[in-house]
């Protein structure tokens, strides 16, 4: 049975973060689906491969090798989208990193470092595009936060930090936009097979801890994530905001 609301045919997408992992699977996941996708992230080489598989699929690909964390290359990636497509439809907040420091050894730089990739690129991101969606009326954003938003881990008090005041943002922005038929929501993701974890879960014992809190028993495959991005990128969702959609095999149930 075919499901029009959750076709994107005639949107047009950023993702950030496109390069690899997780934003480039939803970056291909929302071609898939019909979008053309403008692709932001530091280096070129690896959006350009991403946008090879967009190409593929008979969609547009908008290369733009951008630091979101650089208030004026956001707002120029941003117009440059606007200028190629005439509209924007979906942004997702998706580049994040981390710095695995306990709380007593995180340094002054290590904190702002994390603060400005994780949480102040997705602020800035959202309000740029945020300003074109309320002149449409309509509009889509989604932001990677994590089950470490909600969840103490073992992954650092700066990178939990973030992921969490990423879940409030989207609230808030939810609350403030509503009006303007924008919807504002976020995905919150256990672990997942990319090129960031492999290191980590090529150790048993770190990944048998993992499986040990997840009641699906496994680590999620890039796939998982992209059928909860479309649904949260298009009008099935149109009555869905301010959420956080934890895919996480069930972690957040479980606890860690």
């Amino acid at each position: 049975m075919y499901l029009p609301s959750f076709d994107l045919q005639g949107k047009t997408a950023i993702v950030t973060g496109a390069g690899r992992g997780i934003g480039r699977a939803i970056a291909i996941g929302f071609a898939e689906a019909g979008a053309d996708v403008a692709l932001l992230a530091r280096t070129e080489k690896d959006i350009k491969e991403t946008a090879v598989h967009i190409e593929k699929l008979g969609r547009k690909a908008f290369i733009l090798p951008t630091d979101v964390t650089d208030r004026v290359q956001v707002q120029a990636a941003v117009a440059r989208t606007l200028e190629a497509a005439g509209k924007i439809d979906i942004l997702v907040n998706n580049a994040g990193m981390n710095i695995r420091s306990k709380a007593l050894d995180v340094t002054d730089q290590e904190w702002k470092t994390i603060l400005d990739t994780n949480l102040t690129s997705a602020f800035m991101m959202s309000q740029e595009v945020g300003k074109i969606m309320k002149e449409q009326r309509t509009g889509k954003i989604i932001t990677i936060s994590s089950v470490a938003g909600t969840v103490a881990l073992r992954t650092g008090v700066v990178y939990a930090a973030t992921k969490a005041a990423l879940i409030q943002m989207t609230k808030t922005l939810a609350f403030e936009w509503g009006k303007n038929n924008v919807q504002v929501n976020a995905i919150g993701p256990w672990y997942f097979k990319t090129p960031l974890t492999e290191k980590l879960l090529a150790d048993e014992s770190y990944l048998h801890d993992i499986l040990s809190v997840t009641p699906l028993n496994r680590i999620g495959e890039l796939p998982d994530i992209v059928g909860p991005a479309v649904f949260l990128a298009s009008n099935a969702s149109n009555y869905v905001t301010g959420q956080t959609l934890f895919v996480d095999g069930g972690m957040t149930i479980n606890g860690f």
